[in-house]
């Protein structure tokens, strides 16, 4: 005979048969386009809230600048530095990127990050002085075959805009009581 207290574990959550996602689960997505920050100072390019009582998770992120895409060999970001931030602290390990690693408009790599309750989610560009080389190469060059260099001496091939978008899905946290009365 077996003896003693029992533990089940019980959910009001209800969750979905064929993939086990939660039946309340929404999507998020945030964007925007800005112009490249001065060195020294960021921009948030995409934010999002996790309400209380709720989990979450990041499923995709996503960088643009104006440079890529005119041309896709410009993966290298000198004056630009990349950060996914949670709560204000880097994610790692994506923090202090010079690359672009998730092309937005090119099926960027899904992740997935579990992201706690009540967090904050950022993409931030920042402003960073340019090195005077990069693991590829010399950073200043010559233009692109045809282009003419600007009157003022600007570099025809600089990054002018920056853009970020991040993507997941949040959902209520059972553990709190039943989902039917907390539907967002």
């Amino acid at each position: 005979m077996y003896g003693g207290a029992t533990f089940e574990h019980e959910t009001t959550s209800e969750l979905c048969a064929a993939c086990g996602i939660p039946l309340d689960s929404q999507y998020f997505d945030d964007s925007s386009v800005q112009n490249v920050p001065a060195v020294g100072e960021e921009v948030v390019l995409a934010r999002f809230e996790l309400p209380a009582q709720y989990c979450g998770v990041l499923e995709y992120f996503a960088q643009f600048t104006d440079a890529f895409a005119k041309d896709s060999s410009r993966i290298a970001t000198p004056n630009v530095e990349w950060r996914l931030l949670v709560n204000n602290h880097g994610l790692f390990p994506y923090m202090n990127l010079r690359q672009i690693i998730n092309p937005w408009g090119f099926g960027s790599y899904q992740v997935k990050i579990r992201l706690d309750e009540s967090s904050t989610l950022e993409l931030v560009a920042r402003g960073v002085a340019v090195p005077l080389t990069t693991p590829l190469g010399p950073t200043a060059g010559p233009a692109t075959p045809g282009q003419t260099p600007s009157p003022r001496g600007e570099d025809p091939n600089a990054i002018k805009l920056v853009g970020g978008r991040i993507v997941g899905r949040f959902w209520y946290n059972a553990s709190y009581g039943d989902v039917v009365g907390h539907r967002h």
